[in-house]
């Protein structure tokens, strides 16, 4: 399929999501809240692609909600009874979140490759992601505060459990700006570049080494994981038992090792599609 606001290819078992709208600094219209979620929830349905690369052009990695949405608002948005109307602006909110929750829910591991401004809505993006990694011009803001809202997408849910809660909160109530090595530092990155081109080199030799290995592995790590940052020790260790008990299976072990005796890449079977439940796959 193709698509207003970004790119999207599958090579090797690994996706490529590119946004692409530098001239508006790849901020999100109207069409990328829609485009967005379904792109990336096609991919998991697919089970072709083992990692998600979602990486930008031009300048800024992206600035957050085009003007357009807060210039051009939805007219029953502000008029009407104020409980429904209320319950409406929810409701809209929630999907809003469920556009970048996806990326935690899918099977395969996501990375961002930033340049440039990770702004607003951007950062709400990045932190729902396995992985950041940035160049060394990069800067991350909670732009909202600024423009005297509070940001609602994510960022201030889990912002605060991939860096120290403390300078969670001083970027939140000041807006000010992280730079990339301050990000590096906090944890909120895991590798800073020089430039561009060497982080999406780097990023793309991280995703060729997920794609090795075991797409049942992986997505059990990325689960867990998951998981036991929501849960509690005890519920995590017994919920990691439950799952082994059902997902531990010889075959891709057998893969593995059979690979090292021949000096040959394993090939692992693909994770199922997804399908629409009673359908076949």
């Amino acid at each position: 399929m193709s698509y207003e606001t970004f790119t999207l290819s599958v090579e090797n078992h690994i996706a490529q999501i590119t946004l692409n709208r530098p001239d508006a600094y790849n901020s999100m219209n109207r069409a990328f809240w829609s485009e967005f979620p379904q792109a990336v929830q096609a991919l998991d349905a697919e089970g072709e692609a083992r990692v998600l690369i979602i990486s930008s052009t031009g300048k800024h990695f992206c600035a957050g909600m085009d003007l357009e949405v807060f210039t051009q608002p939805d007219p029953q948005m502000f008029n009407g009874e104020a409980g429904r109307r209320a319950e409406a602006m929810r409701r809209l909110v929630t999907q809003l979140q469920q556009c970048f929750s996806v990326l935690e829910e899918i099977r395969i591991p996501v990375l961002c490759a930033i340049q440039g401004g990770c702004i607003g809505g951007a950062l709400d993006l990045v932190c729902a992601a396995d992985m950041r990694y940035c160049t060394e011009d990069a800067f991350f803001t909670i732009k909202e505060t600024e423009l005297g809202m509070t940001a609602d997408l994510g960022t201030l849910q889990r912002l605060p459990q991939l860096i120290a809660p403390g300078l969670a909160r001083e970027l939140a109530y000041t807006a000010r700006k992280m730079k990339a090595d301050e990000a590096h530092i906090s944890g909120l990155v895991n590798c800073v570049y020089p430039d561009g081109k060497r982080m999406l080199e780097g990023v793309n030799r991280i995703a060729e080494e997920i794609a090795l290995r075991s797409p049942l592995a992986v997505t059990g790590c990325k689960q867990m994981i998951n998981y036991a940052r929501d849960h509690s020790l005890a519920d995590s260790l017994s919920y990691m038992a439950t799952w082994q008990a059902g997902m531990f299976q010889p075959a891709d072990m057998m893969q593995t090792f059979s690979a090292k005796m021949s000096g040959k890449p394993p090939e692992f079977e693909p994770l199922r599609k997804i399908t629409p439940p009673l359908q076949k796959a």
